[in-house]
């Protein structure tokens, strides 16, 4: 089976700068309403959360091979469940992409220290043919 992996690294500080200079209007063009009530939700670590779901999104761009599709930022979103583990959920275009690619497992991890969030996406597929 093919693997295929992205990675992104983002300052916290350019996040939290597009906040404030943009605010909503920042916010619901990149990030999902789930994805911004679970940032929201502890207003001292919303720039962090968000700066590492943003890498998530270009990490998932790289592995999915999606640089060129037009593929909006909502179409990639992070959910985090009870247990703290991460995932994606596409939606759209990126998914019909990925259906379409033979995508059969998609992993993310996050992290954040200091003034940087990053994170590793990786998908897994079809065979590459010889």
């Amino acid at each position: 089976m093919s693997l295929r992996v992205g990675i992104d690294l983002v300052r916290v500080s350019r996040i939290a700068e597009s906040l404030e200079h943009f605010g909503e209007r920042f916010l619901h063009r990149i990030f999902t309403d789930a994805e911004v009530a679970y940032a929201t939700a502890a207003p001292a670590h919303t720039p962090e959360r968000l700066a590492a779901r943003f890498a998530a999104k270009e990490a998932a761009m790289k592995a999915l091979a999606l640089a060129d599709g037009g593929i909006g930022w909502r179409q990639i979103e992070v959910q985090r469940s009870p247990s703290g583990d991460c995932s994606l959920l596409l939606h759209g275009d990126a998914l019909a992409h990925a259906r379409a690619s033979g995508v059969t497992e998609m992993a993310v991890s996050l992290s954040h220290e200091g003034d940087y969030a990053t994170a590793i996406v990786i998908v897994h597929g079809p065979p590459k043919p010889p």
